[in-house]
């Protein structure tokens, strides 16, 4: 995965789900399958609030910093979320065929979250990478908060959290993402959205 420059990457998402925002989406095809979260469900930002894109089939374009690559684009199905500032988050939510298939799915998503920080290290001289493990969430089949800060010798840093979760034969993956450090991370709060975004997949 080619890891781009944060500010280019959230500029691009709020562009790509701004766009997406002025297409027609029909009630029906809004409402089929699992619930995803509503903007309001979102760590709160000071000074601005989030606004949110259409439920959508496949993967984000651009895909999501570390995990997009092992997301299945067929089966997938997404959401992306912005503010005015420099924040934006995205939600992918995929129906596998049974429960060890989403097992299998979540385990890779975990995976290639905690592999994230070495893997950029290793693809650009000029990014350092630090991984960290925030813990559980106990909601449905449980989930798991993982965060990513990345530091560009001449763009400054990035930090994103990842939530990984699962109900029976779904898995769903939720990255945050803005300019700054761990110490500018909502954990606490990016875990209440976890939880919210896991408990939801029921309402399918």
């Amino acid at each position: 995965m080619t890891h781009r420059p944060f500010a280019t990457a959230c500029l691009a998402a709020a562009v790509t789900a701004a766009a997406a925002a002025t297409l027609a989406v029909s009630p029906a095809a809004a409402a089929d399958g699992p619930a995803f979260l509503d903007a309001r469900e979102l760590p709160r930002q000071a000074g601005t609030a989030w606004h949110a894109g259409p439920v959508s089939s496949g993967v984000p374009d651009p895909l999501p910093f570390c995990v997009g690559e092992a997301l299945p684009g067929a089966t997938s199905r997404h959401r992306a979320f912005w503010t005015d500032v420099d924040t934006n988050a995205v939600q992918v939510t995929v129906v596998e065929r049974d429960e060890a298939a989403a097992r299998s799915l979540a385990a890779l998503l975990n995976a290639a979250v905690k592999n994230c920080a070495e893997r950029v290290e290793q693809q650009d001289p000029d990014v350092e990478a630090e991984w960290r493990d925030f813990g559980r969430v106990e909601a449905e089949e449980g989930a798991r908060v993982q965060g990513v800060r990345t530091t560009h010798a001449w763009a400054g840093n990035d930090v994103h959290l990842f939530a990984v979760g699962r109900d029976g034969r779904t898995v769903t993956v939720v990255h945050w993402g803005r300019m700054g450090t761990f110490r500018d991370a909502p954990v606490n709060a990016f875990k209440n959205t976890t939880r919210t975004a896991v408990n939801k997949l029921y309402r399918g």
